[in-house]
């Protein structure tokens, strides 16, 4: 499993453990998002923002027997992203889903959605991609992040309240940053090496922990 901040996914793109290339779901994802294959995930199927991620369910995991849920109960543990079940619920399988109804959402508490088949599942995960984008730049209101538009960060008000939300910087460190990295996304996926380069050590663990 991977923690929050160890994956740094762009915005608008996917990144899908390399155990599904050539799969439907991967074939139906294409032309709608970016999709970018990646081994050493371990046990996240798709990564869908730096820290929301899919655990895909299929049929075959269901009828195979409970090995899908010592995966699900070892991510829960020792990660730290926000972790969506998608499971496939068809006719076969539809037998098994109450059970995992109850584990997932009860003992484990995490979402579950039901999809029908793997065409269904790629559409929920567009949807999804898309909710975690406005999501996570909600704190820049001002900025569409499917532009590639690099504007004078530092003039833009809002952008400069947004920067001074992070614990620890005020006024002159949120200017320093905005000039350094030009948009919020690009200060958000900034690492900390980055970071110190601009406001030191002290300062970047900081803003990277935010």
């Amino acid at each position: 499993p991977v923690t929050a901040g160890s994956i740094v996914v762009p915005y608008g793109h996917v990144i899908g453990n390399e155990k599904w290339r050539g799969s439907e779901v991967a074939q139906r994802l294409q032309g709608k998002v970016r999709l970018i294959f990646e081994d050493g995930l371990g046990l996240v199927d798709f990564h869908l923002s730096n820290r929301t991620c899919i655990l895909l369910i299929s049929e075959a995991d269901l009828v195979a027997g409970d090995e899908f849920k010592r995966r699900l109960v070892k991510f829960r543990n020792a990660s730290s992203l926000r972790g969506i079940v998608i499971v496939e619920k068809t006719k076969i399988s539809d037998q098994y889903y109450v059970g995992v109804q109850k584990f997932v959402v009860l003992e484990l508490g995490m979402v579950l959605l039901p999809v029908a088949n793997q065409g269904e599942a790629s559409q929920l995960i567009v949807q999804l991609v898309s909710f975690c984008v406005v999501r996570e730049q909600s704190r820049d209101r001002g900025a569409n992040p499917f532009l590639g538009k690099r504007r004078a960060a530092a003039a833009e008000p809002a952008l400069l309240r947004a920067a001074q939300r992070v614990p620890g910087v005020g006024k002159t460190k949120a200017l320093l940053l905005l000039q350094h990295f030009g948009t919020i996304h690009r200060l958000c996926n900034a690492s900390v090496q980055q970071l110190e380069r601009v406001v030191g050590q002290t300062g970047a663990q900081q803003i990277y922990s935010f």
